[in-house]
């Protein structure tokens, strides 16, 4: 990897993203690369809306993605994609949880995948990960983790499914890491 590569990940408190991002962190650490992370979370204990950023590559100097210069928006919330949008430049791809908690906007979620569908330009992939994790694991908060599984074996991120394996043995609690490793896997099929 020669390029620096800028990952911004927008959720509601509760959902991951901070695990998420020491996951991220791990997997680059595993894998060579210099990284910095930065977290930015208003009420997110209360549900309220956390944001972080996630620089990796061969040296970073700055933990904060400059507006414009994500390569890859991670919404873990469909309405939290709205919040990032100043983030991105027309090559920034998009994985969206379709998972919609109506009292976080003052739209519907048939108005937010318009919004969506006219403002993001390049690569956008809105996916129902909440609901498969509900449906196959009993267990909709692995969705995260699923979505880190997606965007691996898709190659969205220039992570090897392996080392993000590694380091969720690494930064996931033993009680849980079985189920961890099931979400991050069935994001293959």
């Amino acid at each position: 990897m020669n390029k620096n590569f800028n990952i911004l990940i927008a959720g509601v408190g509760g959902q991951g993203a901070v695990m998420l991002t020491q996951i991220i962190a791990e997997a680059c650490l595993i894998g060579g690369r210099d990284i910095k992370t930065s977290e930015l979370h208003g009420l997110s204990q209360r549900g309220g809306s956390v944001e972080t950023h996630i620089r990796f590559g061969k040296k970073i100097y700055s933990p904060l993605i400059a507006e414009g210069s994500a390569d890859l928006i991670l919404s873990l919330e469909i309405t939290e994609v709205l919040r990032t949008l100043h983030y991105a430049n027309r090559k920034t791809k998009f994985l969206i949880n379709a998972h919609y908690l109506p009292y976080y906007s003052n739209f519907s979620q048939k108005e937010i995948i318009k919004i969506i569908e006219k403002e993001i330009k390049g690569e956008k992939y809105i996916v129902p990960a909440s609901k498969i994790c509900q449906e196959e694991l009993q267990k909709e908060v692995l969705s995260g983790v699923y979505l880190l599984g997606y965007l691996s074996y898709k190659e969205l991120i220039p992570l090897k499914p392996n080392l993000i394996l590694k380091a969720i043995s690494k930064v996931v609690p033993e009680k849980y890491l079985e189920l961890n490793k099931k979400a991050f896997e069935i994001a293959l099929n």
